[in-house]
């Protein structure tokens, strides 16, 4: 007579239907998993006589030492990352992360929502989550968090927002290039970035509080962008720069590469920097400060960021809460 083969973790997701980590979280008792699918994964394992291993269980059980990064790839022209800034965020958060003996796992971008990242915690994959950028990922990241799940984000939070939130002040940044500006006698200022992103619109809020307060007669226009490239920058900044009845006197990009493609902009209509036109970046990139002419800009300390990122997202794999909290931020004035 043929020895009956055992029951696998494989046969009970088939029959319940679900997938293989989240028999696992069932069978655990993961928080994760709804109570609805946790009896039918139960039901279908008494059923079947699946034994779980109580050793193979507790080693899963145990820290992977991993801990995996999400990047905002869909803000991108093609999920297409360009913008230096993010990769150095990425190395500030890469050194921390080396200086705790973690390993760091690179989310692939048809992995970033909140099925991939739950399968990723019950499959043993990664002790956590570090998002770099929220993004238009705000319904998402909560969810996410009412899962109960380690993760901090790089971004701007509210004095709602249900997750620990690392950033820097993007208002302050707004209010330091508008002061600098009208320190320089301008007048006619320009926004060049998308404001449907929480960070971004909250330096172009900064940017219009410090002109609402100087009460000098200066105004503040808009140009939109479709992503985050240069080359999305530079085209809108020509198309507004070749339509304006005046053109701006003064220019405040959201990013150090859009801050760039803004100056290319200005010298291939005739406009000269800064003797025409004032422009400050954001971010304060390494070739922010090598460019021709080198950008005034908005720097964000991204080894500080990386580690405050590290340490809050360890707390939280320990178990406790830490609050969200903001980077220093200030102006570096160069020759823009």
């Amino acid at each position: 007579m043929a020895r009956k083969r055992n029951v696998t973790m494989d046969d009970v997701a088939r029959l319940a239907r679900v997938s293989k980590p989240t028999v696992s979280r069932a069978l655990s008792g993961s928080p994760l998993v709804t109570q609805k699918t946790r009896n039918r994964v139960l039901a279908v394992a008494l059923k079947e006589g699946y034994a779980v291993n109580r050793n193979a269980q507790k080693l899963r059980r145990d820290r992977t030492n991993t801990i995996a990064v999400s990047l905002d790839f869909h803000s991108h022209r093609k999920n297409h990352i360009s913008d230096p800034f993010i990769f150095d965020l990425l190395a500030g958060v890469s050194e921390a992360l080396g200086e705790r003996k973690q390993d760091l796992l690179l989310c692939a971008p048809n992995h970033n929502d909140t099925d991939a990242f739950s399968e990723m915690l019950a499959g043993q994959t990664a002790d956590g989550f570090i998002v770099l950028g929220q993004g238009h990922r705000e319904q998402m990241l909560e969810k996410f968090a009412a899962s109960g799940a380690p993760f901090v984000v790089w971004g701007a939070g509210t004095s709602n927002t249900p997750y620990c939130v690392i950033g820097s002040d993007n208002y302050l940044g707004g209010l330091l290039a508008g002061r600098y500006f009208l320190r320089m006698k301008r007048r006619r200022l320009l926004f060049i970035g998308d404001t449907t992103f929480r960070e971004i619109a909250r330096r172009r809020e900064g940017l219009q509080a410090a002109v609402d307060e100087s009460r000098n007669g200066a105004s503040v226009n808009d140009v939109a962008l479709s992503n985050f490239s240069f080359e999305s920058a530079f085209e809108a900044a020509t198309r507004y720069l070749k339509s304006a009845a005046s053109p701006p006197d003064a220019i405040f990009a959201f990013s150090d590469t859009a801050a760039m493609a803004a100056i290319r902009a200005c010298l291939d209509c005739g406009l000269s920097v800064p003797r025409d036109v004032s422009v400050v970046g954001y971010n304060d990139i390494p070739a922010a400060a090598y460019f021709s002419p080198p950008i005034t800009t908005i720097r964000q300390d991204t080894r500080q960021a990386g580690a405050l990122l590290v340490s809050n997202l360890m707390r939280m794999i320990e178990g406790d809460q830490p609050e969200s909290k903001s980077i220093a931020t200030e102006l570096i004035v160069r020759e823009t």
